[in-house]
């Protein structure tokens, strides 16, 4: 079953967090994942104002979700986004 990573991302140092971007996609492609949405505009419709950076990735499941985020390829990628951004990640399953 298809399993999304959403994250939402407060960039603090965006030359820094380029190192971030070079890397991440690698990591991704790698355990079978792919952006649907990445940094594009966002409207808001209900609730409290979202002026944090979201991206959406679809991968084929929870494990490879999972594998993708606890990977040495993206824990590299995420050592880069130290100090550069924060953020909240998140999996969820598909229908």
């Amino acid at each position: 079953m298809t399993a999304y990573v959403i994250a939402r991302v407060n960039v603090t140092d965006p030359d820094k967090y380029e190192n971030y971007k070079a890397l991440a996609p690698a990591a991704i492609k790698k355990y079978g994942g792919e952006y649907l949405a990445r940094g594009g505009a966002v409207e808001l419709l209900e609730g409290p104002d979202e002026t944090r950076r979201v991206v959406i990735l679809s991968f084929p499941d929870m494990d490879a979700a999972r594998g993708f985020y606890n990977s040495p390829e993206y824990q590299a990628a995420k050592k880069e986004r130290e100090g550069a951004a924060e953020g909240q990640f998140l999996i969820v399953e598909g229908l």
